[in-house]
């Protein structure tokens, strides 16, 4: 007979003391916040939202949908100017500043060189962070955007089977965003 293996949610100090209890490998730390494998998020420097973002802690770094990807020059630095869309199929056309330019594998294997801007992300109950993104033609894919380990590390803790538990579309259009000096 097949032996099968339940698992009780327990409270416990943190995920990190968890798994030191157990003998696993791992580290302590704070409280973490739980989100599920999609989350709606905004991305008001961009003037996007809503946009539904998938968690991905086997990508390294956060990507967003960008079409027609094109660099220039202003104040002597570089800026790039691209097109993305929100969660109803808008194109909203954005310019931001390059931080970087990186070699990039995707998860075909395929490595390009991309351009990494910096902006606010927010979530669903005014949560605010700014996180490097990398332009990529995710066109293929069911989101528009990917959240990486990156930007999930010390932060988030993922629940794989549940989406959305920062809060619902309605949650992300009527909260206003909070900013660290206000």
């Amino acid at each position: 007979m097949k032996r099968i293996w339940l698992a009780r949610a327990e409270a416990v100090g943190s995920a990190g003391d968890a798994a030191l209890e157990h003998g696993l490998p791992g580290k302590r730390g704070g409280p973490r916040i739980l989100i599920g494998r999609r989350e709606w998020i905004a991305l008001p420097e961009l003037g996007v939202s809503p946009v539904n973002a998938k968690v991905d802690t086997g990508a390294l770094t956060s990507s967003l949908h960008a079409e027609g990807v094109s660099p220039f020059e202003r104040g002597g630095q570089t800026w790039v100017s691209f097109a993305t869309h929100n969660h109803y199929g808008q194109l909203i056309a954005c310019e931001a500043l390059v931080i970087r330019r990186k070699r990039v594998k995707s998860s075909t294997g395929v490595a390009r060189e991309r351009f990494f801007i910096e902006t606010e992300v927010v979530a669903g109950g005014g949560l605010v962070r700014r996180v490097a993104l990398s332009l990529a033609d995710r066109s293929e894919m069911k989101c528009p955007m990917l959240i990486g380990r990156s930007t999930l590390s010390g932060i988030f803790l993922v629940d794989p089977q549940s989406s959305h538990l920062l809060g619902g579309l309605r949650d992300l259009v009527t909260t206003k965003t909070l900013h660290p000096s206000s």
